[in-house]
């Protein structure tokens, strides 16, 4: 198992990085809480999961303990795989599952795309109490903005879209009705969040 990965940040995406240690650089899956996290870094170092199937090894990474150990109870449950977990902690940060979980809102985790009613109400059933045992401290979650053009941050908020499993289509459908109804200047977490509370 690799426990973690450090090193030079030699490419990011608000849904993968490619981190270079020493010349080797490693693909890693990432949610828009951990893009948030590392995205003005040079160096990084991010907690991973080694995720193996017959067919793929992907390699899931996380800014800190919280959001791993969220992940990794994520998938503990039946009907939840590592993508929907990413999409979990790419629209709620981790302190916003864990706390959705403990106070039994369903509503908040059912407004995940791809999480049903049923779903929903198994990941609190079988979490609420471990997690309730688990983090007494809450960590707090930092909120970075920046600004890019409209254009470059629709055209990445698109791809990222895309890969946490909207069509094309769906997807500039929302980001556009979004652009249009805020005339403030929106972070790229800020619109990809949006879009996804919009699935």
């Amino acid at each position: 198992m690799i426990a973690y990965i450090e090193g030079k940040l030699a490419h990011k995406d608000p849904t993968y990085i490619v981190v270079d240690v020493q010349g080797l650089g490693y693909q890693i899956r990432i949610s828009l809480y951990t893009y948030t996290q590392v995205k003005d870094l040079e160096k990084v170092k991010v907690h991973t999961f080694l995720h193996i199937k017959e067919d793929a090894h992907t390699l899931f990474g996380f800014a800190d303990l919280l959001e791993k150990e969220v992940f990794m109870h994520l998938i503990s449950i039946s009907g939840i795989g590592p993508g929907t977990a990413l999409v979990m902690l790419s629209s709620l940060n981790p302190s916003e599952v864990r706390d959705a979980i403990v106070n039994e809102d369903v509503r908040t985790i059912q407004g995940v795309k791809g999480i049903g009613a049923k779903t929903a109400q198994r990941v609190i059933l079988e979490l609420k109490d471990k997690m309730k045992k688990e983090y007494m401290l809450s960590s707090t979650d930092s909120k970075q903005n920046f600004s890019i053009s409209h254009n470059s941050i629709r055209s990445e908020a698109l791809t990222a879209l895309v890969t946490l499993g909207f069509t094309k289509a769906i997807a500039e459908k929302n980001l556009d009705a979004i652009l249009k109804n805020n005339s403030n200047q929106l972070t790229l977490e800020d619109l990809i969040k949006q879009a996804l509370k919009m699935s």
